[in-house]
């Protein structure tokens, strides 16, 4: 009952007393890496198949450039994106050379299309945890409700809640890794401690239930450097292959107690190598109900493997402080949703961008608007008149004589010429030509004399000359070869 007031109860789906957990919160200049190492590990693990290495080096240079500003939280990220204002003066207050030199030498040179096919992939996941409120109003509070190194070193209690049924698979994994990467660095912060101030510290153990969850490159740091700043872990898994290969490795080399149950035959090859020669493959196994094998690191030093039965779990004590642990937590820790919703809408609004104003609409009821101011009548001014003088009035054009040019007639439409027909003489058809040739007289006889002329025909040729042969054209024998015979039956 005394430690009461000494336990944290941090159940994020508390939705009406949310818990204040910035991960960004008062980070130093060596210490402000691994906050991003540990916030990208776990984006990468949540969104494996969608994850490139643009969206990684944007949001890494968006986080580092956070962390210096007082203040900032995961819900930044999408702000520093999109507000050009608050952009500006989160880059004017940034210290890092090379952080410095991201923003103003090379985002702001981006064109609209490549910032545009870059920023969205990284608002929509980012997004997707700001916009929930379950989320929205644990990681967007500046300041957090509690100290997990000052925990540590007053030996007070924090138990975080992370039931996938009630908080979200996505969820959980992010705030456990962001819860992991806290407590490292709390872990870390001890470095500065003088060594007999050291001894001094109390131990503090981080036990976590089925950290493949959460296991990221902090938990591979934790187990090889975190011993020694009196940071003790302790975690549960079910199996060998849930780990990552960095992780499974950093576990099995620095891991001093192993406990085995009963595992599958691919875990028993992997732990045989820590149990033989006194056990084998086949004896983890075949191990029965409540019985273990186990190694022990005493003073440094590891005990041979030996096998062992648990005890019966124990009886619950007689009366139980529940309730009462609840109701202590929220009222130490909690704040109103009504009040955090507040504190992140304000620090919201700072250098948010003015909306634009709306046109003013005219309509058939609204007032109309203000006549225009009537300009003062002008004075009249003396004018002095003007006289003209007269002027010679030009002659008249004279025509030009032109010759006019008589209108060329049309072409004439060509005609082939025509050739006269001479007139027919002879017989007209082919009867009358066969009539002819046989009424024609007969060559004299062979040997006899040549008929005789008769004087009319001797005068006439006497007085004429014989005609000459003329040729008949072809277009006339082609007339002679379609005249109609004469139709003799008539």
């Amino acid at each position: 009952k005394e430690r009461v007031k000494d336990v944290v109860y941090f159940a994020p789906f508390d939705m009406e007393y949310p818990v204040a957990f910035n991960v960004m919160e008062d980070v130093g200049y060596d210490k402000r890496h691994l906050v991003v190492s540990g916030l990208l590990s776990a984006f990468r693990k949540i969104w494996v198949d969608a994850w490139s290495a643009r969206m990684e080096y944007i949001l890494s240079n968006t986080l580092l450039a956070l962390l210096e500003y007082e203040g900032a939280t995961l819900l930044d990220v999408n702000r520093m994106l999109i507000n050009k204002t608050f952009r500006k003066k989160v880059v004017e207050n940034v210290k890092d050379p090379t952080v410095k030199s991201f923003w103003v030498e090379e985002f702001a040179n981006y064109t609209d299309r490549y910032t545009q096919d870059a920023t969205p992939a990284i608002q929509n996941k980012v997004g997707q945890f700001t916009s929930n409120p379950l989320i929205r109003n644990i990681v967007g509070q500046p300041k957090s409700s509690f100290d997990i190194r000052r925990m540590m070193d007053e030996k007070k209690i924090l138990i975080m809640n992370l039931s996938k049924g009630r908080v979200g698979e996505v969820n959980a994994t992010l705030l456990g890794s962001m819860l992991v990467t806290k407590i490292y660095l709390a872990a870390m912060s001890r470095a500065d401690v003088p060594a007999e101030q050291m001894q001094k510290l109390p131990n503090f153990y981080f036990y976590v239930d089925e950290f493949q969850n959460f296991a990221n490159e902090s938990f591979s740091d934790i187990l090889s450097e975190a011993r020694k700043y009196k940071l003790n872990l302790i975690i549960a898994h079910q199996y060998v292959e849930q780990m990552e290969e960095e992780v499974r490795d950093a576990v099995f080399g620095n891991v001093g107690t192993t406990v085995a149950f009963r595992v599958g035959p691919f875990d028993a090859e992997t732990l045989e190598t820590i149990f033989a020669p006194q056990f084998e493959a086949t004896d983890l196994v075949n191990l029965g109900f409540a019985q273990i094998y186990l190694t022990l690191m005493i003073d440094g030093v590891g005990s041979p493997p030996f096998s062992a039965t648990t005890m019966a779990p124990f009886d619950p004590p007689p009366s139980r402080h529940v309730d009462e642990v609840l109701a202590a937590s929220r009222t130490a820790y909690g704040k109103s949703r009504v009040e955090v919703e507040k504190v992140i809408d304000e620090w919201q609004k700072i250098d948010a961008p003015e909306p634009p104003k709306p046109k003013k609409t005219t309509t058939a009821y609204s007032k109309p608007p203000a006549a225009p101011p009537v300009a003062p009548a002008p004075v009249p001014l003396a004018v002095t008149p003007v006289v003209k003088k007269e002027e010679t009035p030009m002659p008249p054009p004279q025509p030009q004589h032109i010759r006019p040019v008589p209108p060329r007639a049309a072409p004439k439409p060509y005609a082939p010429p025509v050739v006269p027909k001479p007139p027919l003489e002879g017989p007209k058809s082919l009867k009358e030509a066969l009539a002819h040739i046989t009424r024609a007289p007969k060559p004299p006889p062979a040997g006899g004399q040549a008929p005789a002329s008769s004087p009319l025909k001797d005068a006439l040729r006497s007085v004429a000359p014989a005609p000459q042969k003329q040729e008949v054209p072809a277009e006339v024998l082609r007339d002679m070869l379609h005249v109609d015979e004469p139709d003799e039956t008539r």
